[in-house]
C-alpha cells in the first residue's frame, strides 16, 4: 500500500485543504499521515527521512513571499540531508501555487480550482490532467467515480436559445457542476410536437424556447467543455415518450424524471385524466427501463408544495419508487426536496425524508438500486440575494444528513429571476464550500430523538394510507399500488388530497393541514387538532 503523508508548513494552521485531499488518498487505497498545522521545515525534512512516505504532501495558504522563502529552505535542507529523488506535492490558494511550480520542488500543485477527477487521475497514477475521457459519461459511472462527494447538479434555460447555449459553455468550462438539466419553456414542454399550438408570446416563458432538435443537439455540444457534465432535460408534459426518445438521441439523456400522476388534470399542465395520464408515465418509466437509463418520479415532493400533510408525501414517495420498480427501473433517482411545505423546520425535515428513504430502501435488492437526489425548495428562497445565499448554504448542509448521491443546487437568485451563468456558478461554489466544511466529521443528524420519533410516525402513518389503498383496490386490481384507475379513484375521493385541490372538479380539496412544531398534519375541521390518517380515513365520506 502506497502511503502520502501531509502537513500545513511554516506558520499555516490551515489544514482543511489538506485533510479533504488526504481522505480522498484514502479512499483511493493510500495510507495516509497528517503532520498537522505549523510544521517546521526542519520537521519536515526529518520526518521525509526517517518515515519514507511515497508522497509528501505540503500545504501552504498565508502570502506568496513567505511562501518563496519556505520552499527556498526546504530546498537547501532536503540537499544538505542528501535527499534528491523524494516525490512532493503541493496544495495552496492559487497566487501561492505560482510560487510553488517556480520552485521546481513539487511534481504537482493544487489551487483549489481543480475539479475532484483531476486530483483523482493524480492519485491513480496520471498527471491529474483532465480530458473528456477522465470523466465517466453515465448517471451511475459518475456516482462511482465520485462519491461520498455528491454530484452536483443544477437547471438553466434562458429565454432565449443563443443565450442559452453561450451560458451552458461558460458554466461547463467552470466545472463546477456534474449534471446541467436543460429546462424548456412551457411551450415546448407542452406543444413541442404540436407547434400550431404554441402561444408565441409566451415562448422563453419559464425556459429556453427549444423548437426543433437541433436546438438541443446544439446546447450539448456547449457542455463538451471543462469537466464535460452529463445533461438531461426535463420530460414534456404531454408526448413523454417522444419526448423521451428525442432527449436520449440529442443530448444522451443522462436519467428520465417523469412524474406519476401529474402533468394532468391535477395541475392543469395538460389535459390528460389523471388514469391515461399515469398510464402513460408508466410506459415511458417501462421505455426508459428498456434501455438501462436511471429514472426519478418526482411525485412526492408535488403534494409537498400544495401544502399536502407528511404522512402523505412519504405515501407518494414510495408509491413512486415502487411503481419505477413494477416498470422494471433498475437504476432510481428518488429526489428529496427539502423546505416544502413552509415553515417545515430542519429536524422535521430530516424526519419526513428518512423515512421516504428507509420505506424505498425496502424495495431495493440486486435488481433496484437507489440513489438519493437532495435539493431545496424553491419557493422558499427570499428574493434578497445574500439572505438566500445564506438559506442555500443551510438547506445544502441539512440536507447533507442523507449522504446524497446527487446535490441538486438552486441558485439564489430564484426567488427573484431565473438564473444567469455566473449566478449559477456563484450558488454551486457556495454548496462546494458547504461540502468542503461538512462533508466529513459532521454530527449524525438523523440520530436526534425527536428526528427519530417524527420518522417512526411517519412511516406508520403512510402504511396506514398505503394499506388502505390496497384495501380499496384489492377488490378490481392485482396489484392496487401500480393500478392507474385505482389511484385515480383514491384522489378524486380524497384517500390522497391536499388543500390546493379545493375548486378542482376533478379533485376532493376537502382536507384541511397546518403546520404544528415544525412538521404538517392533516387536521380535524371541528377540533382543529392533529388527525391520525386512521381517524382521517373513518371520516372521509
Amino acid at each position: 500500500m502506497k502511503s502520502i503523508a501531509g502537513a500545513a508548513i511554516g506558520s499555516c494552521v490551515h489544514v482543511g485543504g489538506l485533510h479533504h485531499f488526504l481522505k480522498l488518498a484514502e479512499a483511493e487505497g493510500y495510507k495516509t499521515t497528517s503532520w498537522g498545522p505549523a510544521v517546521s521545515i526542519e520537521r519536515v525534512v526529518r520526518i521525509i527521512r526517517d518515515e519514507k512516505p511515497d508522497i509528501t504532501a505540503l500545504s501552504y495558504r498565508l502570502t506568496p513571499e513567505t511562501a518563496g522563502e519556505l520552499f527556498a529552505e526546504l530546498k537547501r535542507k532536503l540537499s544538505r540531508a542528501g535527499i534528491s529523488n523524494t516525490r512532493m506535492i503541493f496544495g495552496g490558494t492559487p497566487p501561492v501555487g505560482v510560487v510553488a511550480e517556480q520552485s521546481g520542488l513539487f511534481e504537482r500543485t493544487f489551487n483549489g480550482t481543480e475539479p475532484v477527477e483531476s486530483i483523482k487521475s493524480y492519485l491513480r497514477g496520471g498527471t491529474g490532467e483532465v480530458s473528456e475521457g477522465s470523466f465517466e459519461n453515465t448517471l451511475v459511472g459518475r456516482i462511482d467515480q465520485k462519491y461520498p462527494y455528491p454530484l452536483l447538479r443544477h437547471h438553466f434555460g434562458r429565454p432565449t436559445l443563443e443565450e442559452t447555449i453561450t451560458g451552458v459553455r461558460k458554466i461547463s468550462e467552470s466545472g463546477v457542476l456534474d449534471v446541467l438539466s436543460i429546462g424548456p419553456d412551457q411551450n415546448a414542454q407542452e406543444h413541442f410536437f404540436s407547434p400550431e399550438m404554441m402561444d408565441r408570446s409566451q415562448d422563453g416563458a419559464g425556459g429556453v424556447p427549444v423548437r426543433k432538435p437541433e436546438d438541443l443537439r446544439a446546447i450539448y455540444e456547449s457542455t463538451r467543455f471543462g469537466n464535460y457534465p452529463l445533461v438531461r432535460c426535463y420530460a414534456g408534459t404531454r408526448d413523454l415518450l417522444k419526448w423521451a426518445e428525442m432527449s436520449v438521441e440529442t443530448i444522451n439523456n443522462a436519467w428520465a424524471a417523469i412524474p406519476l400522476c401529474w402533468y394532468s388534470v391535477i395541475d392543469g399542465r395538460s389535459a390528460r385524466p389523471i388514469r391515461d395520464a399515469i398510464g402513460e408515465h408508466q410506459e415511458v418509466m417501462r421505455w426508459y427501463a428498456r434501455r438501462g437509463i436511471p429514472v426519478e418520479v418526482n411525485e412526492s415532493h408535488q403534494w409537498s408544495l400544495r401544502d399536502a400533510h407528511d404522512a402523505l408525501a412519504v405515501t407518494m414517495a414510495f408509491l413512486a419508487a415502487y411503481n419505477a420498480k413494477k416498470m422494471g427501473v433498475r437504476h432510481y433517482v428518488s429526489q428529496y426536496m427539502f423546505n416544502n411545505p413552509p415553515g417545515t423546520s430542519a429536524g422535521m425535515d430530516i424526519a419526513k425524508m428518512m423515512a421516504k428513504n428507509e420505506m424505498i430502501m425496502e424495495l431495493s435488492d440486486s435488481d433496484f438500486t437507489v440513489f438519493r437526489e437532495v435539493r431545496a425548495g424553491l419557493a422558499h428562497f427570499s428574493a434578497d440575494p445574500s439572505f438566500a445565499q445564506g438559506q442555500l448554504a443551510a438547506s445544502a448542509v441539512i440536507s447533507l444528513a442523507l449522504k446524497p448521491h446527487i446535490l441538486h443546487v438552486v441558485g439564489f437568485s430564484e426567488g427573484d429571476h431565473a438564473i444567469y451563468a455566473d449566478e449559477l456558478i456563484q450558488s454551486c461554489n457556495i454548496v462546494h464550500g458547504v461540502l468542503h466544511n461538512t462533508l466529513y466529521g459532521m454530527p449524525d443528524l438523523t440520530r436526534n430523538s425527536a428526528v427519530i420519533s417524527r420518522k417512526d410516525e411517519l412511516k406508520s402513518e403512510a402504511m396506514t394510507l398505503l394499506s388502505e389503498l390496497e384495501k380499496r383496490g384489492s377488490p378490481v386490481s392485482d396489484d392496487p399500488w401500480s393500478d392507474p384507475q385505482v389511484i385515480s379513484d383514491v384522489i378524486r375521493t380524497g384517500l390522497l388530497d391536499t388543500p390546493h385541490f379545493q375548486g378542482n372538479p376533478h379533485l376532493c380539496g376537502k382536507i384541511i393541514t397546518r403546520l404544528i412544531d415544525g412538521a404538517w398534519y392533516a387536521i380535524d375541521p371541528d377540533t382543529g387538532e392533529k388527525l391520525s390518517e386512521l381517524a382521517r380515513i373513518n371520516s372521509l365520506d
